[in-house]
């Protein structure tokens, strides 16, 4: 099995960059399909989501926009349950179909918090689509319309994920070594 360090931590290969993008086709076709003459607005939430939203996005076959976001909630490996808007969104989301971006869904705070951020705009529909759901740690009643994997509570890094802001140029996902 792979492995590598990042910082002071060990990390086995949990899914390839072939698996990651396959699952992306999938979800690209149910977006498309989903989302055919509605000209969605897709909101990535950075930092975590950039290489999702970057594959994403050149898999979707429909007129659509995309925005970011920056968020952040975590400190080191853990989440903080303390959700700040670091930059916010320019665009009006008055009556638009909004879709969220998200590398993953753990909580699910940040997803709660950025969603009614969002409701309070007036948007059409407001739908989250994420790479990655950990259902064990799932604390809020969110819609997840759009999961790439369902992975356990374990730390996750690479392709965007990182652990204190490294680790995310990996181009697979990484699961921290057990023991």
């Amino acid at each position: 099995m792979n492995s590598i360090t990042v910082r002071d931590k060990e990390f086995v290969s949990y899914l390839t960059e072939d698996q990651i993008q396959q699952r992306i086709v999938k979800l690209a076709e149910e977006l498309t399909t989903d989302y055919k003459d509605k000209n969605p607005l897709f909101i990535g939430v950075l930092n975590g989501s950039f290489m999702f939203v970057a594959d994403l996005m050149k898999q979707l076959s429909i007129d659509c926009e995309i925005a970011f976001i920056r968020l952040s909630s975590y400190a080191g490996m853990e989440s903080t349950g303390n959700v700040k808007q670091v930059l916010g969104l320019q665009d009006n989301v008055f009556g638009r179909h909004i879709v969220l971006l998200e590398d993953i869904v753990d909580s699910g705070l940040t997803m709660e918090q950025t969603v009614a951020f969002f409701e309070d705009r007036g948007p059409k529909s407001i739908e989250i689509a994420t790479l990655l759901l950990k259902p064990e740690s799932l604390e809020k009643d969110l819609s997840l319309k759009y999961v790439g994997f369902e992975i356990p509570e374990k730390f996750v890094v690479g392709y965007g994920l990182d652990y204190d802001g490294h680790g995310r140029n990996l181009k697979d996902i990484y699961q921290l070594k057990e023991g």
